[in-house]
């Protein structure tokens, strides 16, 4: 028999964009690297939608983080376990939601992944369902936010630091994975889902929902 996905809660309340789902297409993000087959990103949307107000600036240059609804808002742990790696003290970069800004940020993206798992997940925190895992990576949260360090055992909602843009994102924006392995050359993806009317549930791209 095949097990089901790990049902995780979602780490934050409130309206959210989901973004790049595995609910669309495995690997989600384009590539099994990191351990990133079945992730999953959500960006907070305000009632009409939208992550930041669009003016001129959303066009043809970069933005700062902080006009973002999501920048800031915490983030919750989706499961009970052992925090098993925090990393703090990347910063948080504007954002860039037009292609003329996105384009030179493109070019740096090899020397990020040359960086491991802090060029590309920034600030983050691993929390593991077990010893043996599978462990479930927040990523590119808020620095100087992060509320717990290696070796803590946390509940299901306890705050474990705030929403950024650190680490490869171009706008504010939690990252959400599961994993087989900490060992993040060889990592496997695991399946993920969360908490529905019908039973597990994933979010489409471009699905807006709202988490109590």
């Amino acid at each position: 028999m095949v097990a089901g996905p790990l049902v995780l809660d979602f780490p934050f309340t409130g309206r959210w964009l989901a973004r790049n789902s595995p609910a669309d297409r495995v690997p989600s993000h384009g590539t099994v690297a990191f351990g990133s087959s079945h992730a999953i990103d959500f960006v907070a949307v305000d009632e009409r939608g939208r992550s930041a107000p669009f003016g001129w600036s959303a066009l043809v240059s970069t933005e700062r983080p902080e006009t973002f609804r999501g920048f800031g808002l915490p983030i919750r742990a989706p499961l009970a376990g052992e925090v098993v790696a925090a990393e703090d003290g990347e910063p948080d970069h504007v954002a860039r939601r037009s292609l003329v800004a996105g384009l030179p940020y493109l070019l740096t993206q090899r020397a990020r992944v040359r960086d491991g798992a802090r060029g590309i997940a920034g600030n983050h925190v691993v929390i593991a369902a077990s010893a043996g895992g599978p462990f479930v990576l927040l990523a590119h949260l808020r620095r100087g936010s992060l509320r717990v360090a290696r070796g803590d055992l946390v509940d299901v909602a306890t705050v474990i630091g705030a929403c950024g843009n650190s680490g490869n994102s171009t706008e504010p924006h939690v990252h959400v994975q599961a994993s087989d392995s900490l060992a993040w050359a060889t990592a496997r993806g695991v399946p993920i889902a969360f908490p529905g009317a019908d039973g597990p549930w994933l979010p489409r791209g471009g699905e807006v929902f709202t988490a109590h």
